[in-house]
């Protein structure tokens, strides 16, 4: 058996959706076995039954993601990736994780479909160089990104990105471009508001203009992506009992909810 043949170290996945079985062809193409963990299995005991491994992949949804990172040892910080939208600083280090690696992925991959990439993913943290190994083996790219205050930033374009078009998604319908082309306006407002929300919840002054150019970025990368999501209005929800905690006011946002409402 020559060198390049040989397994690596394995990589337990909690959560093997669309996303999730992206990295895992990812992972296999490299040679790292996959250990994963279904609803029915006890994490903690795959995570005993697994000390060798490389990383631990938390690939699940975003309203499961604290229920998940509450089970994990802290043996196992150090190895943690995670990859969820409307993810913030704040969700790890509110349990005493000082630093997983994390993602900010750009690609896309729907039940049936070839995976769709829109720019490279940013990736920080002790465990990039494995991120970008497993991108690469599913044909995706990594952009590894060395700052923690630029992977903040990168967080936040993505959060921005997404609860933009997915709330004003529910007003207009439509895709990116033609959210920007014929509702920059509205477009505007919404991520005003959002990137409000989000300073109150990094706990610091955010630089709009970068926001924008993220989100903007976003566009031009798969002009025809859809705006309304299948969790869109559970996105508008979370985003506005966060306004409501910090007393930001967003009447664009609780305008879409009324109308949404009333449906």
């Amino acid at each position: 058996m020559n060198e390049q043949s040989k397994l690596r170290s394995p990589v337990v996945i909690v959560g093997l959706g669309e996303i999730g079985q992206v990295f895992a062809q990812g992972f296999l193409k490299n040679s790292h076995p996959v250990l994963p963990v279904t609803r029915q299995q006890s994490l903690t005991s795959v995570l005993a039954s697994a000390s060798d491994a490389a990383a631990l992949l938390v690939a699940v949804a975003e309203k499961d993601l604290n229920t998940v990172l509450e089970q994990v040892p802290v043996g196992w910080h150090d190895r943690l990736i995670l990859i969820q939208n409307e993810l913030l600083p704040q969700d790890w280090t509110r349990l005493g994780i000082a630093q997983p690696t994390v993602a900010s992925i750009w690609f896309e991959k729907k039940p049936g479909k070839f995976v769709k990439q829109l720019m490279p993913s940013p990736v920080w943290g002790p465990l990039a160089d494995l991120v970008d190994t497993a991108l690469s083996g599913s044909g995706l790219e990594a952009r590894i990104v060395q700052d923690a205050n630029e992977m903040l930033e990168e967080l936040v374009i993505k959060n921005v990105y997404i609860l933009t078009t997915n709330i004003a998604g529910l007003q207009v319908g439509g895709d990116v471009a033609a959210l920007w082309q014929d509702h920059e306006e509205l477009a505007r407002v919404i991520a005003d508001e959002v990137i409000c929300i989000q300073e109150k919840l990094v706990g610091q002054i955010l630089t709009p203009e970068p926001l924008i150019e993220g989100l903007l970025a976003g566009f031009e990368g798969d002009p025809s992506h859809p705006c309304k999501g299948r969790t869109a209005e559970a996105r508008l929800q979370r985003a506005l009992v966060q306004a409501r905690k910090f007393n930001v006011a967003t009447p664009q946002m609780d305008a879409i909810a009324a109308a949404c409402a009333a449906e």
